[in-house]
């Protein structure tokens, strides 16, 4: 495994067994989760860990599989909830090749500390080494983050996945457009300078405006109603540990 696993964290105010659910039932942890188009729970005998499958479309009609084993502690004598899991994909388009895994649910004061670390084993040798820690690896984490993000909307302003969905990607066509249209008039405000004197004051006005809105749809913060990695936290405290249920878990070949 890479030295380098994945953390992040989210505060999310909402009922501890609602989180529970929206994280736990496959049904639900599929809607706001972007890492994963479908989940589904596979037949397991009775007091042994729950196995399940695992799919995400890459390209259209393109599905990479995998699957995996989890456990959970729904009560701890802290009051804390944890889940464990191991995964593995045998697809040969799969950069991941196996992993694990743990949430914890942590309340803390009028809110839950809902936060994840993982890590997983890329394949292709070294050529999947480096495409794993120049891009795969920032995306995963990103996805993660936002996702997390994303489930908090739904559970604190009833804001649902599909309807976060719409909204991000409506602000990000129109931070786009604002861009676009700010560096096309950038570069036709030269033109207004051969107009003569009358257009003179247009044209050094024009650039300050243009330049302005460009930097607002770059670093304006993401309006509240739409998820932003930003908003999880992303670096472990030194304190993060992987639980012990994690060690109890075989690898799911």
């Amino acid at each position: 495994m890479s030295h380098h696993g994945l953390y992040i964290e989210a505060r999310i105010r909402a009922d501890l067994d609602e989180l529970w659910a929206r994280t736990q039932e496959p049904s639900q942890h599929q809607r706001w989760d972007l890492r994963f188009t479908e989940i589904a729970h596979l037949p397991h005998a009775e007091g042994e860990p729950q196995r399940f499958r695992y799919a995400t479309r890459v390209l259209p009609g393109l599905t990479v599989a995998g699957t995996g084993i989890s456990a959970g502690e729904k009560e701890r004598p802290d009051g804390t909830r944890t889940s464990a899991l191991r995964f593995a994909s045998p697809h040969p388009l799969s950069l991941l090749a196996e992993g694990s895994g743990y949430w914890r649910y942590v309340p803390d004061g009028d809110g839950i500390r809902f936060l994840t670390g993982y890590d997983y084993r890329p394949r292709w040798g070294a050529l999947g080494a480096l495409a794993d820690r120049l891009l795969f690896r920032p995306l995963m984490g990103w996805a993660t983050a936002w996702s997390f993000d994303r489930l908090r909307l739904w559970l604190e302003h009833g804001i649902t996945p599909e309807r976060a969905r719409l909204n991000w990607l409506t602000e990000l066509a129109v931070r786009v457009l604002v861009i676009t249209a700010g560096c096309t008039g950038l570069a036709l405000e030269s033109a207004l300078r051969l107009l003569g004197p009358y257009a003179a004051p247009l044209a050094y006005l024009c650039p300050v405006l243009l330049i302005a809105a460009v930097c607002a749809a770059l670093f304006k913060a993401p309006l509240p109603c739409t998820p932003a990695a930003r908003r999880c936290l992303r670096r472990p405290p030194a304190r993060a540990r992987a639980p012990r249920l994690l060690r109890t878990l075989e690898n799911p070949r």
